[in-house]
């Protein structure tokens, strides 16, 4: 794996590219969600936020996620990089876990919204706006601050 090395400036600044471009949609895609709630099934502006959703989930958070993954795991891989025996990495996977679990149930609601079905209230996609947020800032504190 020593062939990474000199590639990690260009491994990390890729893989954090496209966690930002994740993120955003991690981000909007429950907003989406809010809006979408708050007009009929089969209204034509239900039919153009089920067009939105899918673009945004398709075209931007599906690739931008697995970039995000593919870019990371050969970051990890670059020796030197991940002191295996520190407590932090272990925190930052638990974060990427649920930004994981987030996009999979957006993904899922995503479908029952093309059905016309309503999968939460307003409220709860409100709620689950934060979660992203909340493991973004567990993920930034470990990589950066590295407290354990």
């Amino acid at each position: 794996m020593d062939w990474l090395a000199p590639l990690y400036p260009w491994t990390k600044s890729l893989h954090v590219i496209s966690v930002f471009a994740w993120m955003a949609g991690l981000f909007y895609l429950p907003r989406l969600y809010v809006y979408h709630m708050q007009v009929p099934p089969r209204d034509p502006r239900s039919e153009l936020f089920k067009v939105m959703e899918r673009r945004l989930l398709k075209a931007i958070m599906n690739p931008s996620m697995i970039a995000s993954f593919l870019f990371g795991i050969l970051v990890v891989l670059t020796p030197g990089v991940i002191d295996w025996s520190a407590g932090w990495w272990h925190a930052k996977l638990l974060g990427i876990a649920v930004l994981t679990w987030c996009h999979m149930d957006l993904a899922r609601a995503r479908k029952q919204f093309e059905r016309d079905e309503r999968p939460r209230t307003e409220r709860a996609w409100r709620i689950l706006n934060e979660v992203p947020t909340l493991a973004l800032i567990l993920i930034v504190v470990m990589v950066i601050a590295k407290p354990f």
